[in-house]
């Protein structure tokens, strides 16, 4: 890390943990007054007699204040995201654009731009949430853990990304800390994964996890509620079959839900079939 680089200073001391503004000032927790620290030279006071208090004084120590998610848009934000994902006529042009677009911290502190994996013109497209660690080093989408049980998923349906199955994330960076990505981020990078939808021209979209299910959706309802449910996904002059499922690092955690998932996807095997 240059520690001459403000912006990799901050970078770091968020990744670290200390992504919050407590005070609103910096503040010598080691100085004290002068009074306090001189020693009582004079005569001792008598008993029962008061000693002058000095003047009550506002307190001027630390004041916590609201912690404020980072901001990853950088000028125009959301206009600009969907200008220039507006003026890509292919693939290939997307992908350029988004390794040229000015991301900013969330685009500064990831290693690599995670454009998508698989087979491009396969009929199924996967909307996955935010890259992880796996991911960013290796720059291709669900190549961790998850992604590893997302494979045997398909496998076992009869299907894979090196056939007839396309991989991306609604969120092309990996986001300090793998943290969940905040209305910003989600309002920055929505115009190109709904560009890149309707670019892949896919006949099911499978979204993966809440955060993708919701910034496709325009909904607030948490993936409990949507999994399961089949919806039609408005990109362009396309009505895309879109169905919410259960992202693989929820089953991780939760490998009792695990039939659910794999009922959703024999879902999506059926749906397709059926085009």
């Amino acid at each position: 890390m240059d520690h001459n680089d403000p912006t990799a200073l901050l970078a770091w001391h968020i990744a670290m943990g200390a992504d919050e503004a407590v005070w609103d000032e910096c503040v010598d927790k080691f100085s004290a007054p002068a009074a306090a620290l001189q020693p009582t030279t004079g005569p001792a006071q008598p008993q029962n007699t008061r000693v002058a208090q000095p003047p009550q004084q506002q307190p001027t120590g630390p004041r916590r204040v609201e912690a404020k998610p980072v901001q990853a848009i950088s000028g125009a934000g959301q206009a600009a995201a969907e200008s220039i994902a507006a003026g890509c006529n292919s693939l290939a042009e997307l992908e350029a654009a988004l390794k040229d677009f000015d991301g900013g911290l969330l685009k500064r502190s990831a290693k690599n731009t995670v454009f998508a994996d698989g087979t491009r013109g396969a009929p199924l497209m996967i909307v996955g949430e935010a890259p992880g660690a796996d991911e960013d080093r290796m720059g291709k989408p669900f190549v961790g853990v998850s992604g590893q049980l997302l494979d045997r998923m398909l496998a076992a349906a009869g299907m894979s990304r090196e056939k007839n199955v396309y991989i991306s994330n609604v969120v092309p960076w990996r986001p300090l800390g793998n943290r969940t990505p905040d209305h910003a981020i989600i309002a920055m990078c929505l115009p190109f994964i709904r560009r890149h939808i309707e670019l892949a021209e896919p006949k099911v979209v499978l979204m993966l996890g809440g955060v993708s299910a919701k910034a496709l959706l325009g909904t607030e309802d948490g993936i409990t509620r949507l999994r399961g449910r089949w919806k039609e996904l408005g990109i362009g002059s396309q009505k895309i079959a879109a169905l919410p499922a259960y992202h693989p690092a929820y089953l991780l955690r939760q490998p009792h839900l695990k039939g659910l998932a794999w009922r959703d996807l024999l879902a999506v095997k059926r749906k397709l079939q059926s085009l």
